[in-house]
């Protein structure tokens, strides 16, 4: 069953226009048309089967049929605040984390993240994250649609507001102060989380200190040193094992 993003889509409405992107996807790409039944969300968590009534090439319409109860989000909203990663490595965490359930991503810049947030606007990269971040919605299933957030430096992002739980991932023997993932166990779960993760080269010794000082615990995921793009999945997974969603 093909899947088509309708962010105008309310409860009570009888049929759905597609997005012009959507739309040219369904027609050209996929080749349906009238007749054919799809599954239409709105990115907040609500989806119907639909059945396509037009596919001109500006206007994509379907009549809604029933409602789909879409798959369970996460116990714990956690937020991957995710540190720039060089290349393409950015769209691949962006990916994973949205398949795993993550309601929101903030990109962060970092003394060894080699960009700047000038660089990442001009560049539209945050356009091609959301893409991405939706691409990962609809293969997974998923009903609504993480925000991927504009790109902060982790300066200004240590001053803003912290979930109730906060982690950052840290290298094995950082600090004194770095826990295990597995102390979780048994301790209360939380609405909320937020779990910070660093760039290649891993985080200076000012940053984490920064952080720690903010409130937030250093974490690691044991002995091993991890790829930066392999940590995210790695603790996002850990973490909602131990929460209750596995």
């Amino acid at each position: 069953m093909h899947r088509f993003f309708a962010p105008s889509l309310d409860p009570g409405d009888d049929t759905v226009v597609l997005p012009r992107e959507e739309g040219e996807h369904l027609v050209r790409v996929l080749r349906l048309g009238v007749g054919d039944t799809i599954a239409v969300f709105n990115g907040r968590g609500l989806e119907f089967l639909a059945r396509v009534v037009a596919a001109g090439p500006r206007d994509v319409r379907a009549l809604l049929v029933s409602r789909v109860d879409p798959i369970a989000e996460p116990v714990v909203a956690i937020t991957l605040v995710q540190a720039v990663l060089k290349g393409d490595k950015m769209d691949d965490v962006v990916r994973d984390a949205v398949m795993l359930g993550v309601s929101a991503i903030q990109p962060i810049v970092t003394t060894r993240a080699e960009v700047t947030v000038a660089a990442l606007q001009r560049g539209n990269r945050v356009d091609r994250w959301r893409r991405v971040a939706l691409a990962s919605v609809k293969q997974s299933r998923r009903a609504t649609v993480p925000e991927v957030r504009m790109p902060l430096t982790l300066d200004v992002w240590l001053g803003e507001p912290l979930a109730p739980v906060a982690l950052m991932l840290v290298e094995p023997g950082a600090s004194a102060d770095t826990e295990s993932l597995s102390v979780l166990r048994g301790q209360p779960t939380p609405s909320e989380a937020v779990v910070v993760v660093g760039p290649e080269g891993g985080w200076t010794e000012g940053e984490w200190q920064a952080a720690h000082a903010r409130g937030i615990r250093l974490m690691t995921l044991g002995s091993r040193t991890l790829r930066a793009d392999a940590v995210p999945v790695a603790a996002i997974s850990v973490l909602q094992f131990l929460w209750g969603d596995f």
